[in-house]
């Protein structure tokens, strides 16, 4: 299932600062600088840790294999799925010396695009696209195929970083020869520590939401939380309290099969993705209360108190969320304790607690937030605001 992030409609555009206070891990490899500025710049906190790396198209063999095989006779179809890989194909082509016998069989066969991005990279060669479906679904164009007689037509299919198998197969079983181009393919990144990291962080929730740009990139997080006996973990929490946004449905499919919400913008697009989260967080991600006449919302790395933000060190912020989680109960240290981040001993673990109330006070600002009670523990002085 998935979370829909509608675009327009009656609620107005998210103010700049909407994601402060927030940390989104990026698993984007391609234009990750350009997604990560969409959201600094509303305020989040971004964790960079690229999942995957393209296989350079001039050194792909099997790309070169499979124009040779296009270029053999005359092609029918060609199903273009991207405008970033459509237009590595034709440069590849030219740097083979390819590119002539390439354009021509091109435009004498039917062009078949995913979305706008593959028709404008058809149409920026000089070629004309036939048809194009209204949800840029690879299923519609799928579909749209056979619904026709497709016995002995030879069909191109552009990939899009991961083998369309169930796509290829059905075609091949009403008929047709398909020839798969795997116009740019993914290996895992080479440094994978960064993505570790982030599983660690996912798992621990210290980051609110993980965004990804490609199923690949949801396949190899899965898959390195796998190496680690750690995929049911990461599951778990993308099921729970992190939100896993996904730029569409094929980004997404890995997730949802499984069962996993997903948040999705209504167009595919990294700006649609960014305002999907700059929507979605502040509305589910963030827990407003009065506490000492003061109003705070507490958000994943930051509080918001009277307006003002204030950012929080790990350890009084887990303890400020067990607070909020019991609005105006006692909380017991031994409570408190178990949420602090990393291994206590129990010797030391009542001045632990201690110190992070002393921190979380200092960085509240006002006083009267945060009360003791004599021999029991500690409690928010506040009640939940009614329709908020």
């Amino acid at each position: 299932m998935s979370v829909l992030a509608l675009e327009g409609g009656s609620s107005p555009e998210t103010a700049p600062d909407a994601l402060s206070g927030f940390t989104v891990g990026v698993t984007a490899t391609r234009r990750r600088e350009e997604f990560g500025a969409l959201l600094e710049r509303r305020g989040a906190r971004v964790v960079s840790a690229p999942a995957i790396r393209l296989v350079p198209l001039a050194e792909d063999a099997d790309l070169l294999a499979a124009t040779r095989l296009s270029l053999a006779e005359p092609l029918d179809d060609v199903v273009v799925t991207t405008g970033v890989g459509f237009r590595g194909w034709m440069a590849a082509a030219e740097g083979w010396g390819l590119s002539s016998d390439l354009g021509e069989h091109l435009a004498n066969a039917r062009l078949l695009t995913r979305g706008p991005k593959a028709r404008g990279a058809v149409r920026a060669a000089g070629l004309n696209d036939h048809w194009t479906p209204a949800t840029e679904s690879c299923q519609e164009v799928k579909q749209y195929l056979l619904d026709q007689d497709l016995r002995g037509r030879r069909i191109a299919v552009q990939q899009h970083g991961e083998p369309l198998a169930d796509f290829v197969a059905d075609l091949r079983r009403a008929g047709a020869e398909v020839i798969e181009i795997p116009v740019y393919r993914w290996l895992p990144y080479r440094d994978i520590s960064p993505l570790r990291r982030l599983i660690s962080q996912a798992i621990s929730g210290s980051v609110d939401a993980v965004a990804f740009t490609s199923a690949p990139a949801v396949h190899a997080m899965l898959g390195a939380a796998r190496a680690e006996g750690l995929e049911d973990s990461l599951l778990a929490a993308f099921s729970g309290t992190v939100v896993a946004a996904c730029v569409g449905p094929v980004t997404a499919e890995p997730l949802t099969s499984r069962g996993v919400p997903t948040l999705q913008p209504e167009r595919s697009r990294l700006g649609a993705l960014a305002r999907a989260l700059a929507r979605h967080l502040p509305e589910h991600g963030v827990t407003r209360l009065v506490a000492g006449e003061h109003r705070l919302e507490i958000r994943g790395h930051a509080v918001v108190v009277d307006g003002e933000l204030r950012p929080l060190p790990p350890a009084p912020m887990a303890v400020l969320k067990r607070l909020a989680d019991k609005p105006g109960h006692v909380v017991s240290r031994a409570d408190l304790r178990t949420v602090l981040p990393g291994s206590v001993a129990r010797d030391s673990a009542e001045h632990a607690v201690e110190m992070a109330i002393t921190r979380l006070r200092r960085a509240l600002g006002p006083s009267g937030i945060v009360e003791t009670v004599v021999k029991r523990g500690y409690r928010l002085a506040c009640q939940y605001e009614a329709g908020l």
